[in-house]
């Protein structure tokens, strides 16, 4: 795995496709075009088998888990209202003990 130090940072102070294409493109020596497909091919499998219904779990980073919730009745904040709020399935992230230590670290 690359080092964070040498990510470059964006103004936003956001990571984006476009800033690990790049590091894999400076690492391994693709080309930019290559790099920029293995970042989508990644993502495109984790969107799929998100899609699909399994969870992805990526070892020293976390898990991105899909949990169903069930219908119940939520209340209009302004007007006080009650409104029944469907139910859904959402997406969650849960990172790795290693990842909440380097975080817990830089902070």
């Amino acid at each position: 795995m690359a080092d964070a130090g040498i990510l470059r940072r964006t103004e936003a102070g956001t990571l984006t496709r476009a800033d690990l294409s790049d590091v894999i493109h400076r690492e391994i020596g693709l080309s930019r075009a290559e790099s920029a497909g293995i970042v989508e091919r990644i993502l495109h499998h984790m969107c799929h088998a998100l899609s699909d219904g399994q969870n992805v779990k990526i070892s020293g980073f976390g898990s991105f888990i899909l949990r169903d919730k069930g219908e119940r009745v939520g209340r209009n904040p302004k007007t006080g209202v009650e409104v029944p709020i469907a139910p859904r399935r959402v997406l969650t992230f849960r990172a790795s003990q290693i990842m909440r230590e380097r975080i817990a670290k830089a902070g």
